[in-house]
C-alpha cells in the first residue's frame, strides 16, 4: 500500500526508507510531508503551490518528482499526464494556472525553463518505475517541449527567457533559468538515447548552452544578488569539479546564514526553504554531504505541524514570511533527502554522471 491509499495527514506505510535523515526527517515525518503534497494535488493530477494558489509547470514537476521519491508513482504519473493533456500546440505551457485549472491560465507567457523541466521529471519517473510504456507516451510531450525551448536559443548559446502571449520573444537570458534548461536538455537526451532516437541538434544546443554558462557571464542578465544564480550553474551540471568548488566557496558567506538556512537575495535578511534545499542538493552533487545535511537540519525551523514547510523566514523580525506552505518547498526538501539517502532515480538525475554532456563547441563561439 502506498501513501495515496493512506489517510491524509497520517504517517502511512509509504516507501520512506530513503526519506529518513537523522536530525532532518523521521519516517513518520517524511510520510506526513508526502501526505501534505498529495493533499494539495487535484483529482486531475495538477499540483498547485497550495490549494487556492496557482500552478506553474516547473514547481508542478518538482512536486511530482518528490512523490516518485516517496513511492507515490500513480500520483506522479497523474501529474505528468496533466502536462501531456494540457500542452499548448507549440509545445509549451503557460507560466501560471489558477489553482491548477488548465482552462484558467493567469499568466499566458511561456517561460523556457518552465517548459523544459518536464524532461527532468519524465526521466526521473522512468528511472523510478522502469515503465517503458510511460516513456513512450510522454516522449512526444518531451520532444515538443524541447523543440519549443530551442527555438528561443540565441546565437551565443543562451536561451531566451520566455515568449509572450502575443508571440513576442523575450531574448533576455537568465542564468538560473538557463542552468535549469541545461539540466533538462541532458535528461531529454538521456530519454532520446534510451529510445535509440539520436538528437544531434539537441546535443549541439546543449554544448553551446553549457559553454555560455561556463565562459560568458555577459550573455546573461545580472541577477547575482540572487542565491540561485550562485549555485544553479552547479546544480544544473554546467559547472563541475574544481570550478564548482571555487564558485560555491566564493560567495558562501554572503548567502549562507549558519543555523537558519540560505538567503534568497542579498542583502535581505530572509532565508528560504527552497533555496536552502537546492543548495543542499548542489552540495551533495559536489560530494559535500556533511554540509548538505547541516543545511537541511537548519531549516527544521520552517517545518509546520502539518508536515509542510513555510516558504521563508525574516530573521531580523523573527517572522515567518510569506505565510504560505508550498508543495515545491516540501518537494525540494524530499528530493534533497532522497539524494542523500541514495535513492537511485534521484541520484542519477541530480548526480549527472550518467547524463549526456552534449557537444562542446570548439574554441569560443564569439
Amino acid at each position: 500500500m502506498t501513501m495515496s491509499s493512506s489517510r491524509p495527514g497520517s504517517p502511512g506505510p509509504g516507501r520512506t526508507e530513503r526519506l529518513v535523515l537523522p536530525g532532518v526527517l523521521t519516517a513518520a515525518q517524511a510520510a506526513r510531508t508526502v501526505a501534505g503534497i498529495a493533499a494539495a494535488q487535484r483529482p486531475d493530477g495538477a499540483i498547485p503551490w497550495f490549494r487556492g494558489h496557482h500552478l506553474d509547470p516547473w514547481d508542478h514537476v518538482e512536486a511530482a518528482m518528490a512523490l516518485d521519491a516517496a513511492g507515490e508513482h500513480a500520483r506522479a504519473e497523474a501529474a505528468y499526464r496533466w502536462l501531456a493533456e494540457h500542452q499548448n500546440g507549440d509545445g509549451s505551457w503557460y507560466a501560471a494556472y489558477a489553482d491548477g485549472a488548465a482552462d484558467e491560465p493567469t499568466d499566458r507567457s511561456r517561460e523556457t525553463n518552465f517548459v523544459a523541466y518536464v524532461a527532468v521529471g519524465v526521466w526521473h519517473h522512468y528511472l523510478s518505475t522502469g515503465d517503458d510504456a510511460f516513456l513512450d507516451r510522454m516522449w512526444p510531450t518531451v520532444f515538443a517541449a524541447v523543440e519549443f525551448v530551442l527555438r528561443l536559443q540565441q546565437p551565443g548559446g543562451q536561451i531566451g527567457w520566455k515568449r509572450e502571449d502575443d508571440g513576442t520573444d523575450r531574448t533576455e537570458a537568465l542564468l538560473t533559468g538557463c542552468s535549469s534548461v541545461h539540466h533538462a536538455l541532458r535528461c531529454a537526451l538521456a530519454i532520446a538515447e534510451h529510445r535509440e532516437e539520436p538528437q544531434p541538434d539537441w546535443e549541439l544546443a546543449l554544448g553551446l548552452l553549457g559553454h555560455a554558462i561556463r565562459h560568458h557571464p555577459e550573455r546573461f542578465s545580472d541577477k547575482n544578488r540572487y542565491s540561485m544564480d550562485w549555485y544553479y550553474p552547479v546544480l544544473g551540471g554546467a559547472v563541475t569539479g574544481a570550478a564548482a568548488k571555487e564558485r560555491i566557496e566564493e560567495r558562501w558567506d554572503e548567502f549562507v546564514v549558519p543555523g537558519l538556512g540560505v538567503r534568497c537575495v542579498v542583502p535581505n535578511p530572509w532565508v528560504t526553504g527552497g533555496e536552502s534545499c537546492e543548495l543542499a542538493l548542489t552540495l551533495w552533487a559536489m560530494g559535500e554531504s556533511d554540509r548538505a545535511v547541516d543545511i537541511l537540519r537548519w531549516i527544521g525551523h520552517l517545518r509546520a505541524e502539518d508536515g509542510m514547510y513555510w516558504t521563508g523566514y525574516v530573521y531580523d523580525d523573527e517572522a515567518i514570511w510569506p505565510e504560505e506552505r508550498t508543495t515545491w518547498t516540501a518537494g525540494a526538501l524530499l528530493l534533497a533527502v532522497a539524494a542523500l539517502g541514495g535513492d537511485e532515480a534521484t541520484t542519477a538525475v541530480f548526480g549527472g554522471e550518467r547524463l549526456p554532456v552534449g557537444l562542446d563547441p570548439e574554441g569560443c563561439c564569439g
